[in-house]
């Protein structure tokens, strides 16, 4: 564990491992963990990486100063913790939904530093998507777990969670729950949220083409990032692998975790 300090705050972050670095982004509203604890795993298998995971600015143990006020703000915050931990390193991104988004940002300032993107659900620079309609699809066998919930932790379940039973209960519980308890709400409250949380500008509008390595991964019943808006987003990107996966929604990694792990460790060995 560790702290580092930048211009609007501070940034905690895990360091696990030894290898080439990749840079771990968590969604919007929970903490490092909810990467950390299913990511963990399949690096037992794919080894020779050192894995950087962080707390988003206003995060878990991070730390948002007054002054940050937009995710422009929070972008440079987390270019500062590259720069004096990763110095000129070479170095991959996993993102996942806002930090698929944080990742393309600094693919955008870093795009000679950065090897190779994996991004799972991630938002994009749109205001206006095209989304399918929410579902819900339940066997049931969560009942007795979501049953002890408050209301608060059942609407977020039932918000996030298209596919719902036993197993997917417990894995919100343990690994997304956690980290929306200590999410700073002033900070993701506030003006920024008025603007989605977007950019001042679309990453990457002046490069032509970008020649990463980067996968892709989609849920086809994502309701909140949508998964149709992607293809042909990302055609700038001619070495890119795009997955759209049938029974998936937002919370694709808890939901299809198997077929999830098995593309990202194939994306591994493509860059080790």
């Amino acid at each position: 564990m560790g702290i580092c300090h930048v211009s609007k705050g501070r940034i905690h972050y895990k360091i696990e491992g030894e290898g080439t670095p990749i840079l771990i982004l968590h969604p919007l509203g929970t903490d490092y963990r909810s990467m950390y604890l299913w990511l963990e795993p399949l690096f037992k298998r794919s080894t020779g990486f050192q894995r950087i995971y962080i707390d988003l600015p206003g995060h878990g143990k991070s730390i948002a100063s007054h002054h940050l006020k937009t995710t422009d703000d929070m972008l440079q915050n987390i270019l500062e913790f590259i720069n004096m931990k990763l110095g000129n390193q070479l170095f991959s991104l996993i993102g996942c939904s806002f930090g698929g988004y944080i990742a393309q940002g600094i693919l955008d300032h870093n795009i000679n530093q950065v090897q190779s993107l994996c991004l799972l659900a991630p938002v994009l620079h749109l205001k206006e998507r095209n989304l399918p309609m929410k579902t819900i699809v339940s066997d049931r066998t969560d009942e007795s777990i979501i049953k002890q919930w408050d209301t608060e932790v059942k609407n977020a379940y039932n918000l996030l969670m298209t596919y719902q039973n036993g197993k997917n209960a417990k894995r919100f519980l343990e690994e997304i729950q956690p980290g929306r308890l200590l999410v700073n709400k002033k900070v993701i409250n506030n003006k920024w949220k008025e603007n989605h949380y977007l950019f001042s500008q679309t990453p990457l509008a002046k490069v032509a083409s970008v020649i990463h390595k980067v996968l892709i991964i989609v849920g086809k019943q994502d309701c909140i990032c949508g998964y149709q808006d992607h293809s042909n987003y990302f055609e700038k990107y001619p070495n890119k692998s795009f997955v759209a996966i049938h029974n998936a929604g937002h919370m694709l990694y808890i939901e299809r975790r198997d077929l999830v792990s098995q593309k990202i460790e194939a994306w591994l060995e493509e860059i080790i």
